[in-house]
């Protein structure tokens, strides 16, 4: 039986290491560009379309499998190890009582593909890191989706696989690569593919009340890519856009110039022209490139 006194000072040693790791960790991923961040389960739920859920009961898990927390995930590195003093209490408590051999409750867990994120046990899951512990005991919900996941997966490998199974479905419905260049049609973000949708079904609308006869899917398609995309995009091109979005692609542009341009038509009537749009969207919303990586740099240097 460890003396109260010495088992005190064993917590907070452990704690304290783990906190000074985390915090070298956090300063040498900064140096190298990289996140050190855990996953946030709410927001990969927003990105993936889900199958179906089950509760597949007790299982003997990975600690490594574990990539995510449903509500910790600003409060632990991408290791389970404590970003925040605030921790150090509840922290110390599981600490102690993988000390003293006490059974704790199994933590939960929702599996995605091959990956893990907590629902509960998020201190449980960083003492048992620490403890060099290779396996946890917990309850898990399974969810599957089309999104393959790992434990290896990044945050920004996930929204490329997104955004790239997206793309797919897009074009599965559209035809658009059979009839047009679609190799400059990408996003950095997910959802917009679902709204090129809702673009082309408000020009399929419009279409047919100009036409004054009820227009197909395949022929609003093409029109609403010739005359409504293609001329957006040549605009941008034409007042080199990219220079001032830094990171993003000319249909990011494309989706937020198109907003800009209803808001704009709302204000000031259907006669404002879209490369109007253009500009006024490049003037009010566009970095000044130089600044940008000056505030890069800041940032690197001085963030804490």
């Amino acid at each position: 039986m460890i003396n109260d006194e010495i088992l005190k000072e064993m917590t907070k040693s452990d704690f304290d290491q783990a906190y000074q790791k985390a915090l070298f960790s956090r300063i040498l991923s900064r140096l190298k560009g990289e996140t050190n961040s855990l996953l946030s389960f709410q927001e990969i739920m927003q990105y993936i379309k889900v199958k179906n859920e089950s509760y597949i009961g007790m299982q003997c898990v990975k600690i490594d499998d574990i990539i995510g927390s449903e509500g910790r995930y600003n409060d632990f590195n991408k290791e389970f190890l404590p970003k925040r003093k605030m921790l150090r209490s509840r922290w110390e408590k599981i600490d102690e009582a993988h000390y003293q051999d006490k059974i704790l409750p199994p933590i939960k867990l929702y599996k995605l593909g091959e990956a893990y994120f907590v629902r509960d046990g998020n201190h449980r899951v960083s003492v048992a890191r620490k403890q060099n512990r290779e396996f946890i005991d917990a309850e898990v919900i399974e969810i599957k989706s089309n999104i393959p996941i790992t434990p290896e997966t990044t945050k920004s490998e996930l929204l490329e696989i997104v955004i790239s199974f997206e793309k797919i479905a897009f074009l599965e419905l559209t035809k658009l690569d059979q009839k047009r260049d679609t190799s400059k049609l990408n996003f950095t973000f997910p959802g917009r593919y679902d709204e090129l949708m809702i673009h082309i079904h408000g020009h399929q609308y419009f279409l047919g009340i100009e036409k004054k006869k009820e227009i197909d899917m395949n022929t609003a398609i093409l029109s609403w890519y010739d005359n409504l995309y293609v001329p957006i995009i040549n605009a941008i091109e034409e007042e080199n856009l990219l220079y001032r979005f830094p990171g993003r692609t000319s249909s990011d542009l494309y989706v937020w110039i198109i907003r800009h341009w209803d808001d704009l038509k709302r204000k000031y009537g259907n006669k404002v022209k879209i490369t109007d749009a253009v500009r006024s969207y490049s003037k009010n919303y566009g970095t000044n490139p130089i600044k940008h990586y000056m505030k890069m740099i800041k940032n690197f240097l001085f963030k804490r």
